[in-house]
C-alpha cells in the first residue's frame, strides 16, 4: 500500500464537522459561531484590517467575510469605521462586548481542545500537526502557475 491509497480526506471533514459542532454548542451562550469567533480573534490582535486582509487572515473568500462581518455588526461585536485614507474603504474593530466575551472563548476553544486531545501525546499530537502543515503545503502548492494535478501526465 502507498501513502496515497489511504482515502483521509473523509476523516479530516468528519473531524472538523465534529470540532464545529461541538464548538458552536459550547459557545452558543455567547452568541457567535466558530466562523464568527475566529474573526472576532483575528480583529481582536490585528484591529483596522480591512475585510480583504481579513478574509486573507482567515484563508476565505471575501464575501463569505463580509456575511460573517454583517452578523458581528448586527450582534454587536464588530464595527465598521471608514478608512480615513480611502472614501470607499471600511476599516474593521471589535466592540467592549466582544472584549469581554474573548477570554471566555478562549476558554471553550481551550476545553474543546483538551477534550478532542484526551488520550493523544504531545510528540504523537505535533508529528499529526507535521503531517497536516505538509499535506496542507502539498496542496497549496497545486494553486501555483505552471503545476500540473498530474506530474505523469507532463
Amino acid at each position: 500500500m502507498k501513502t496515497e491509497d489511504i482515502s483521509f480526506g473523509y476523516l479530516l471533514n468528519d473531524v472538523t464537522l465534529l470540532f464545529r459542532k461541538h464548538f458552536d454548542r459550547r459557545a452558543v451562550k455567547f452568541g457567535l459561531t466558530r466562523a464568527q469567533w475566529r474573526a472576532t480573534k483575528v480583529l481582536y490582535h490585528r484591529e483596522g484590517l480591512r475585510q480583504t486582509e481579513l478574509a486573507e487572515f482567515l484563508e476565505m473568500e471575501p464575501i463569505a467575510v463580509g456575511r460573517v462581518i454583517d452578523r458581528l455588526q448586527a450582534a454587536g461585536f464588530v464595527e465598521r469605521r471608514a478608512d480615513p485614507r480611502d472614501r470607499r474603504a471600511w476599516r474593521l474593530y471589535v466592540t467592549e462586548q466582544a472584549r469581554g466575551v474573548i477570554a471566555d472563548m478562549e476558554l471553550i476553544g481551550r476545553g474543546l481542545r483538551k477534550d478532542a486531545t484526551k488520550g493523544i501525546e504531545l510528540h504523537e499530537m505535533q508529528q499529526a500537526m507535521d503531517v497536516l502543515n505538509r499535506i496542507k503545503d502539498n496542496l497549496q502548492a497545486l494553486d501555483q502557475p505552471g503545476d500540473t494535478e498530474d506530474p505523469a501526465a507532463a
